[in-house]
């Protein structure tokens, strides 16, 4: 019995490990027919040829310098958002639950929006006080769902209406202030447009940083969903681990928005669909959600820049298209 235990224990990783690889094999494919296709088409030896050697001629400069950077910052992005939905969908026992959705965006567009208009010289802290302001609408979420214990329901409601808050907040700040912002409606709606290597290096250290941390927490996160009662029953300190999840999802969704602006949906969709493929285990959905979430960005990212070329439309505008009916079905379901 033990053995035959053992054997399925092992057949479940090797195809959890293999749905892995698809979502990697699949996130790479988006990510090079994201530098194929544009406004002008390039060649796959020729995009090889710039990748790995010398950046020579117009082509190259096209690779190297706006669709690869652009490219990175999509699939760091996606990652981000990605992985602290499947984070807040724990912290908050809400199947429902998003950076967007519960008000976490929300927060950290406010806060970014404050810097870029009376901070604008102070770049290097866009990020940082993007975190703040997440932090800070995740406690509101929290504080005004809280009644004797959290209730899926309540936490839905209580982002929706931190969320709308923040929201008019946003909006009047780009009313008084529109000649302070460039490409507010852009950043509003969500985009990489104009992305390039600053935006990489910008964002880059809070998703390893963020990813580690979600990943080091992946094991705290499987007892939490047990139940609050059965999570403090095998010693988890619960609030803790609950505060200290929220803060990493925070971080990255904060970093996310601060460089992409309010993209939508991507936490709450792949998060979703990396579960049913390969359950509920942090181990595997946590990696799964960021390979997914990346790959998923950069191929709405790709066809927004070539479905009605030379027209854009913003990788945001498509995740919406795609999250809602998705939102909506979950909630027929009653999730």
């Amino acid at each position: 019995m033990d053995r035959q235990t053992t054997d399925a224990a092992g057949k479940s990783r090797a195809l959890r490990v293999g749905i892995l690889s698809a979502f990697l094999i699949f996130t790479a494919a988006a990510m090079i027919g994201s530098l194929i296709f544009g406004s002008a088409d390039i060649a796959f030896g020729r995009i090889l040829a710039t990748l790995f050697g010398p950046v020579t001629g117009t082509d190259g400069t096209v690779i190297w310098n706006i669709r690869f950077p652009r490219n990175l910052t999509g699939a760091l992005v996606g990652a981000d958002l990605a992985v602290s939905g499947a984070i807040l969908q724990a912290v908050m026992k809400n199947p429902l639950a998003d950076p967007g959705i519960v008000g976490v965006s929300s927060g950290a567009g406010l806060a970014g929006v404050v810097m870029l208009i009376f901070l604008p010289e102070a770049a290097l802290l866009l990020t940082p006080v993007a975190f703040l302001g997440a932090m800070a609408s995740a406690g509101a979420v929290y504080a005004l769902a809280w009644k004797n214990g959290i209730r899926p329901s309540r936490i839905i409601l209580a982002g929706v209406a931190v969320s709308a808050f923040l929201g008019s907040g946003i909006s009047a700040l780009l009313v008084f202030y529109a000649d302070r912002v460039q490409g507010a409606l852009l950043w509003m709606v969500g985009g990489l447009s104009a992305r390039s290597w600053p935006q990489v290096y910008a964002l880059f250290p809070y998703t390893v940083l963020g990813l580690a941390l979600a990943f080091c927490g992946a094991k705290a996160l499987n007892i939490l969903s047990l139940g609050d009662e059965t999570a403090s029953g095998l010693g988890l300190p619960v609030e803790k681990v609950r505060f200290l999840m929220t803060a990493v999802a925070a971080l990255l969704a904060a970093g996310a928005v601060s460089i992409a602006g309010l993209i939508g949906f991507v936490g709450l969709v792949v998060p979703h669909i990396v579960r049913l493929l390969i359950g509920s285990d942090y181990k595997y959905l946590i990696p799964g959600s960021a390979l997914l979430g990346a790959g998923v960005l950069v191929l709405c990212d790709t066809v927004g820049r070539i479905i009605v070329a030379p027209v854009e439309i913003p990788a945001g505008i498509l995740m919406a298209f795609l999250g809602a009916p998705f939102f909506l079905y979950l909630l027929r379901r009653n999730v």
